[in-house]
């Protein structure tokens, strides 16, 4: 998709012939899979590492194409996000130090990145979610301005006819409509390629399948959106419902999300695969390509299958299947989706190790898998260890069984099994799932994360916290050491300057709010049950319309006769506010000025908080 110039499929006048090349690709594909032109060997390995940018503040920064610009290096690329970027790393054949060589090129390739950010008062920071981002950050002006992905944001919206709606429920749960597909750009992972045997195709990626639940507890590392604590990979659900292009479950057009871990076993061959997808989803764009695969063939030419591969690319399962060409010769490999960016390098590699080597190490006893296993207990494992992480239990092999036990008694010895008959050196095999090994026996990124912020929150208010949570990750990044290593934050790892605080940094977001139609004398009691000094008042749009102060209290308890009718009869309407942005100083100094104690924080009409002098 990257590639192309890509415009919306709907009333095109091209989409006749992108059809008709989308039918041509997939019959170019029958022809190289019956004609036995698929590469077989050497395997190779590859990956994409998606990472964050943010400014001197830890929050993110909107100069990714500044970075971009300035690195000049054809492995960087832009992402959905004007805070992120992404790294294409070198593909490898599967044997000898092949892992420890993609390490050095992608620490070679983040420190080059790193150091060009420095100039843009800039940091790189490896995480699946940045805990400092903010629904702030998902307004438009964070959308790279690239027609593709303003397209992209478009079709989506479209298709929907409504906001996009975002409810997760883990020890939080967090529920939000907003208007723009950018709660995909809050997703960073380390996206790996492994290359398969297309004419093995059903039962590798059944097996695929299989494993990814437990592969994925002991790699999650994002466990909260907002400061708000959800799923040990909160990533799932939220990338899930980013994109989702379904109105509603029970309307006849799309049964999956488009983000999905799909609904059955594979039951045909890699051309079946792909012919699932166009029946499934339908297109979303077009593109200039105007090449017909199928005379490329006739002449001797490996086709791209540009028009197939535009398809794939806006149908994101989690073990995604992608046709490829190297030296002229195609291929066909598995992407890797669901494990995170970050902690660090050395927890990628290793995960992307652990995750090979268990693909190449399935035990003969495993093989079709699909007539041993049924597929909602893969479907099953994969979304609690989600939800829950190294604390979830697995169905496997006709047993529940802990996350642990499976990993360390059955998984482990399996990857180094897969990662020996590849050739792979076992120095490297040993150093990176040693890393797992490890990390079975202490905490993932995750678990760290959890640890780490609700020690922060014991003493500090929760975008300090967020703050520091971000400085620390950024810390153990820079030392190398892998997560399970890590100390938990001590508060002091960034200090923040009183005089650059802006509002959002210190102002109250769980208030007690009423509606203008509520009892004014219910209201007034309930401030002086809880001693509330302020009570910011909405209408039935949830619009802010009003404000109860103390005053109000004091009068009424003077004389509670007089407060009979509901609050829009006595509440304050002429209202003092002040935005988000805005800088402690500026809310000091209204405050003073006007003589009051609080002010309602808004966006638009909308309140997102409320602060006052105690907080200042």
């Amino acid at each position: 998709m990257g590639e192309l110039q890509v415009q919306k499929l709907k009333n095109n006048p091209l989409k006749a012939l992108y059809i008709k090349q989308l039918l041509v690709d997939i019959a170019a594909l029958e022809q190289i899979l019956d004609k036995k032109m698929f590469e077989l060997s050497p395997i190779r390995i590859g990956a994409e590492q998606e990472f964050c940018l943010v400014d001197e503040f830890w929050q993110p920064s909107n100069k990714a194409l500044e970075v971009l610009e300035n690195i000049d290096d054809p492995h960087f690329t832009t992402e959905l996000a004007l805070y992120n970027l992404e790294i294409n790393l070198d593909p490898l054949p599967l044997s000898g130090n092949c892992f420890s060589e993609m390490h050095l090129q992608l620490d070679h390739l983040l420190a080059m990145a790193n150091k060009v950010a420095e100039k843009s008062a800039t940091k790189i920071i490896l995480c699946g979610i940045l805990p400092t981002i903010a629904k702030r950050h998902l307004d438009f002006e964070y959308l790279t301005p690239i027609p593709r992905y303003n397209i992209l944001n478009e079709v989506i919206k479209e298709i929907r006819n409504n906001d996009i709606e975002i409810h997760i429920k883990g020890v939080d749960e967090l529920n939000i409509r907003h208007d723009s597909v950018l709660f995909e750009g809050c997703n960073t992972s380390f996206q790996a390629h492994l290359q398969i045997d297309p004419y093995d195709f059903k039962d590798t990626y059944n097996w695929s399948q299989a494993i990814a639940g437990p592969i994925l507890s002991i790699c999650t590392n994002s466990p909260m959106l907002f400061g708000r604590e959800l799923w040990e990979e909160t990533r799932i659900a939220l990338f899930t419902q980013s994109v989702d292009t379904r109105a509603s479950n029970f309307l006849l057009n799309e049964s999956e999300p488009r983000v999905n871990f799909g609904n059955s076993w594979a039951k045909g061959s890699v051309v079946d695969y792909f012919k699932d997808s166009i029946t499934g989803f339908r297109s979303l764009l077009t593109s200039d390509s105007n090449v017909d695969s199928l005379s490329e063939l006739e002449q001797g030419k490996t086709p791209k299958l540009k028009t197939l591969s535009l398809h794939n690319g806006t149908v994101y399962t989690w073990n995604r299947v992608c046709y490829g060409s190297t030296n002229g010769r195609p291929h066909i490999r598995i992407e890797n989706r669901y494990i995170p960016s970050g902690p660090t390098t050395e927890d990628e590699i290793a995960n992307m190790m652990f995750w090979v080597g268990i693909m190449m190490g399935r035990p003969k006893k495993f093989n079709t898998i699909h007539t041993k296993m049924d597929f909602k207990d893969a479907k099953s494992n994969f979304f609690n260890a989600a939800r829950y992480g190294m604390a979830a239990q697995f169905y496997w092999d006709g047993q529940l069984i802990s996350s642990q036990q499976l990993l360390l008694d059955h998984f482990l010895p399996m990857a180094f099994k897969g990662l020996y008959r590849m050739g792979v050196l076992p120095k490297d095999a040993e150093h990176y799932l040693k890393i797992i090994e490890r990390r079975i026996a202490t905490y993932n990124g995750s678990r760290w994360t959890i640890q780490s912020y609700r020690k922060l929150r014991k003493e500090i208010k929760l975008p300090d916290a967020l703050t520091i949570l971000t400085a620390k990750m950024y810390q153990g990044q820079q030392k190398g050491y892998s997560v399970d290593a890590w100390e938990l934050p001590r508060g002091d790892e960034f200090v923040i300057d009183e005089n650059e605080r802006k509002v959002y940094q210190i102002m109250n977001v769980h208030t007690v709010t009423a509606q203008d139609s509520d009892s004014s004398e219910l209201v007034l009691k309930m401030m002086q049950w809880k001693n509330i000094h302020h009570v910011p008042i909405l209408n039935e749009d949830l619009d802010l319309v009003g404000l109860l102060t103390w005053t109000d209290l004091k009068a009424y308890l003077k004389n509670p006769d007089k407060f009979e009718g509901p609050i829009k009869d006595i509440m304050k309407k002429e209202l003092i506010t002040i935005t988000e942005e805005e800088s402690t100083k500026r809310a000091k100094v209204l405050m003073e000025s006007k003589g009051i104690n609080c002010l309602p924080v808004v966006q638009g009409k909308k309140l997102i908080g409320i602060i006052t002098t105690k907080d200042l």
